[in-house]
């Protein structure tokens, strides 16, 4: 019999692997596809026996270019970067649940895959339309994180100039399109099985941006591409056309809901207008109220659907009443005979139509599916989005060139979020934070729960007050905050007065804050490879400095979130802190999680914090220092009791 490890598995401080994840569920479905622990292809292609093409031929459909490999390799390259929590730039940490990230998306997005796999309900992106201006992410894939670190001036050295992306650039589209697959692949992964993604798009790139969501989506997950009219009027120094709109093409994660067809829509129907209700009438004083005529026949010939072709009696006259054999009725004969009892049959003001028409009532439409040409009188412009910027900032109007309007976003919001459910948004190209300011404004106006995630680079703006495009995003979403905020203070003035109970609290309370995180390198040391000096000196002095493998200087706050984030745990995960003697510890998620980031640990606590039963418990390695046999006696309590045990 094998002795249990008495070694607790160290904590693994890279981001989420969904390559290793995907890899454990292929052998779990089909083992005989692996030979000495790598897929044989040849046996998988007989495994899935039709699904796949036996013979792959030399020239096949699909979209290929200059640095897609490396594409590639950008998703599967894991990160050891941190988020790091920036309390004083938040407004309400401690009770918020909204996020403002500064820092590279694709490396954020790697670290978000495990606590937020799966969560998002929509995703909205306005990414670079690649015009030719300045290119916000540099075009270095392979160092992530540390030329992240040299571009936002964390570490020394040159930092990575932001450079044109011109047309007559050999790699002109294949710079744009390396940039965006890696990041549209790591989003796909965390939206909801009912999740939808919609991304701002011009003529420049739209042709390619389909491509590559076809392949990343699936073609059948393809929802509608809208043509937004983002200008109303022509612009007169156009040579030939001008653009007077943009492009939103949307994908939903899973339309159909596995397999099969979809059983419940995607999007959720537009409210009907007063114009649309005035075709509704009651000329029978039907007890229903005003209803619709409806046409009682289909497209259909009598060959396609033979069931749907026979006669029905006309009430008031007595006549017999075939349909034309080149359209037959629409309800077969077993749903027409209850239609007859149902008063469901029109057969017009003297009640002689030759043929019915169906009666369909208002109050049983549901609402108007959503159409994809939007109006700029409907959901706002381009010029009235920069005049909302320059409203706050009067001096960005040569930062955002093309932002989006808040009516935009929140048109988008209605049609795929619901306001009671705590959908979580997304928005990994935050720019000027209108997201923010359209879920924030949204659920004001209609009670909602919603919450965001914005991701924003440092792009430099060479202003002193908002050195960055973040602090922009921050200082937007802030003030929007106050406004927000005076509003429902004023509000429950009102509701004092009016019912006189005192400072009586709203039915609910809305989430006016956001917790800012900054991308950075980890809070423990982490084994470089690469640089350990190749002497026998060298590496003794390497090993004496990861002895202690917590980087210095680094506040446990920024400690406990990237355990968090790396216990696969949102960063809004519920913490309360506590005590055993006078050694604290943080409960995380209601006993998901117990982390203990004392630097000395006695019995007492670990063995009270084991019998509070957690499902897991993290201390730091360097608590164990010089005491070998506490370590392995706990180790294996822990193990005794079901408790999961992790060092970092």
């Amino acid at each position: 019999m094998t002795e249990p490890t008495a070694n607790p598995e160290n904590f693994n401080l890279a981001s989420r692997d969904n390559l290793a994840e995907a890899n454990v569920e292929l052998r779990r479905l089909f083992p005989a596809a692996y030979t000495q622990g790598k897929v044989d292809f040849e046996k998988l292609r007989q495994l899935l026996g039709d699904d796949v093409t036996a013979d792959v031929p030399a020239e096949r459909y699909g979209l290929s270019w200059t640095g897609k490999s490396d594409a590639i390799k950008a998703i599967q390259t894991l990160t050891t970067g941190t988020l790091l929590p920036a309390r004083g730039e938040s407004v309400n940490f401690d009770t918020t649940e909204n996020l403002i990230i500064e820092g590279d998306n694709l490396e954020t997005l790697k670290l978000l895959q495990g606590g937020y796999h799966g969560r998002v309900k929509m995703i909205y992106i306005d990414p670079p339309y690649n015009t030719g201006n300045e290119f916000i992410y540099p075009d270095n894939y392979k160092e992530g994180l540390a030329d992240y670190l040299k571009f936002s001036g964390q570490v020394s050295g040159e930092g990575i100039k932001l450079t044109t992306n011109t047309e007559t650039d050999g790699r002109y589209h294949s710079k744009w399109l390396t940039m965006m697959y890696p990041r549209l692949f790591l989003a796909r992964n965390l939206l909801r099985e009912d999740g939808v993604i919609f991304v701002s798009i011009d003529d420049h790139e739209v042709h390619n941006l389909r491509l590559v969501m076809n392949e990343i989506f699936g073609e059948e997950n393809f929802l509608g591409c809208i043509t937004w009219q983002k200008k109303y009027s022509p612009a007169n120094d156009t040579d030939d056309l001008s653009a007077s709109h943009d492009y939103i093409i949307v994908f939903a994660r899973n339309r159909f809901g596995g397999f099969g067809e979809s059983t419940k829509p995607i999007l959720t129907r537009e409210q009907r207008t007063g114009e649309m209700n005035q075709a509704y009438a009651n000329p029978d004083n039907d007890p229903r109220g005003p209803w619709k005529a409806g046409d009682y026949t289909c497209n259909k010939s009598s060959e396609e659907r033979p069931n749907l072709y026979y006669s029905i009696l006309q009430p008031n006259t007595g006549e017999e009443i075939w349909p034309k054999k080149s359209r037959v009725w629409a309800y077969s004969k077993e749903l027409h005979q209850k239609h007859i009892p149902d008063n469901r049959l029109w057969w017009g003001a003297d009640g002689k139509n030759q043929t019915p028409a169906y009666k369909r009532f208002l109050s049983e439409v549901e609402g108007v599916v959503a159409q994809t040409v939007w109006l700029w009188n409907e959901v706002g412009h381009t010029d009235g989005a920069k005049k909302e910027v320059v409203k706050m900032f009067p001096d960005a109007s040569n930062i955002f060139e093309t932002p989006k309007p808040v009516s935009l976003l929140q048109k988008i919001l209605s049609l795929s979020t619901q306001k009671s459910e705590n959908d979580l948004i997304l928005d990994f190209f935050a720019g000027s934070g209108t997201t923010a300011q359209a879920v924030l404004e949204q659920n004001q106006q209609d009670d909602g729960n919603r919450k965001f995630i914005l991701v924003q680079l440092p792009e430099p703006t060479d202003r002193k007050d908002y050195p960055t495009i973040a602090e922009i995003t921050k200082e937007r979403v802030r003030r929007v905050i106050k406004k927000l905020s005076a509003a429902e203070m004023q509000k429950r003035r009102e509701e004092k007065a009016q019912l006189k109970l005192g400072d009586a609290p709203s039915a609910r309370e809305l989430d006016l804050g956001f917790k800012v995180f900054r991308l950075g390198s980890s809070n423990f040391k982490v084994w470089d490879a690469a640089a350990t000096p190749k002497d026998a000196a060298g590496l003794a002095e390497q090993l004496k400095l990861m002895a202690h493998n917590v980087v210095e200087n680094r506040a446990d706050d920024a400690l406990l979130y990237e355990l968090i984030l790396k216990s696969n745990l949102p960063l809004t995960s519920k913490i309360q802190s506590d005590k055993i003697g006078n050694q604290s510890f943080y409960d995380v998620a209601d006993g998901t999680l117990v982390i203990c980031l004392e630097r000395k640990l006695t019995q007492e606590t670990l063995r009270g914090i084991i019998a509070r039963k957690p499902r897991g418990v993290i201390c730091l390695d360097i608590a164990f220092a010089g005491n070998d046999q506490l370590k392995t006696n706990i180790v294996l309590e822990m193990k005794s009791h079901g408790i999961e045990f992790h060092t970092a």
